[in-house]
C-alpha cells in the first residue's frame, strides 16, 4: 500500500514499505500505514506478530531494516540517533505496562522528568491541567510507593502529556490494573484524543481495551492484514481468533 499525499498531510505517523529484521527473522515485512491526526487507533495482533517491533519502528525507537517512518513531516531517518532522542522527548509521549515511574521521586518530578532532561521549565498552568485531568492534583508530593496501580498509570499518562507530544504511543497500558482501573484509565485515553486533539496509538492484546479506539488495525506476521472502524468488543475479539 502507498500512502498518498494527502494522507501524508492528515496523518501524525506514517509507514511505507517498513520491514524490519533480526537475522533470518522478519519481523515486519513490507507495513504501509497512515495513522491520522487526532485519532486514537488501537494496534492488535497475536504473540509473534510484530506488534512490539511496529511500536518500536514506529516510535523511533528503532530503526526499520528497510522502509520510511515519519513523525509529521519528518523522516526519522534522516535524523542522527541524538536528533531521534531530541525528537521522541519533544514530540512523543510514552506509556507503558510497567509505569517506568522513578521510585525516589514524587509525582510531580515524575511527570516533569521530560521537560527536565530537556533542560526546560514547566509551565505550572499546563501542569495543573494535565494532573488535574487525571485526577492527581491532590497527590503531587505522593511517591510512586504511596499510589495504588491505577494512579501510578495515571502517573504516567500526565508525564506522557506534560511536553504536548505529537503523539502518544501506549504500550499495553492496562495489562497490569484490575478490571476497574483499566476502565478508568481508557477512559482517561479516550478523553486525552475527544478533547484535546492527542493523536493515540494503543498496542493492546485486550479486545475490550481496543474497543475504545476509533478504529483497530490487526497484525499477522509482520504486516497488516485487516482494519475496523468502531467494533465491538465481540467483533473484534472473533477477529482476533482468526489471525
Amino acid at each position: 500500500m502507498t500512502v498518498s499525499t494527502a494522507e501524508r498531510t492528515a496523518s501524525a505517523v506514517r509507514l511505507e514499505q517498513v520491514r524490519k529484521t533480526y537475522g533470518k527473522v522478519r519481523a515486519l515485512d513490507g507495513v504501509s500505514w497512515a495513522f491520522p491526526r487526532g485519532g486514537f487507533t488501537a494496534v492488535m495482533g497475536p504473540s509473534g506478530s510484530g506488534k512490539s517491533t511496529f511500536l518500536q519502528c514506529a516510535s523511533g525507537l528503532d530503526r526499520p531494516t528497510e522502509g520510511t517512518v515519519r513523525i509529521g513531516d519528518v523522516d526519522l531517518g534522516s535524523l542522527s540517533e541524538a536528533r531521534r532522542t531530541r525528537l521522541r522527548r519533544d514530540r512523543i509521549g510514552f506509556v507503558f505496562q510497567a509505569f517506568n515511574l522513578i521510585p525516589s521521586m514524587d509525582v510531580e518530578q515524575n511527570v516533569t522528568l521530560p521537560l527536565r532532561l530537556a533542560g526546560r521549565e514547566a509551565d505550572r498552568e499546563w501542569l495543573a491541567e494535565v494532573v488535574g485531568r487525571v485526577g492527581l492534583g491532590d497527590r503531587l508530593r505522593h511517591r510512586p510507593a504511596e499510589l495504588s496501580g491505577g494512579q501510578q498509570q495515571r502517573a504516567a499518562l500526565a508525564r506522557a502529556l506534560i511536553t504536548r507530544p505529537e503523539v502518544v504511543f501506549a504500550d499495553e497500558p492496562t495489562g497490569a490494573l484490575d478490571p476497574r482501573t483499566a476502565r478508568e484509565v481508557l477512559r482517561l485515553l479516550r478523553e486525552t484524543v475527544d478533547r484535546t486533539g492527542q493523536t493515540l496509538l494503543l498496542v493492546t492484546h485486550d479486545p475490550v481495551a481496543a474497543a475504545w479506539a476509533d478504529s483497530v488495525v490487526f497484525l499477522s506476521e509482520g504486516r497488516i492484514v485487516d482494519e475496523m472502524v468502531a467494533p465491538s468488543p465481540a467483533a473484534i475479539s472473533a477477529r482476533w481468533e482468526s489471525l
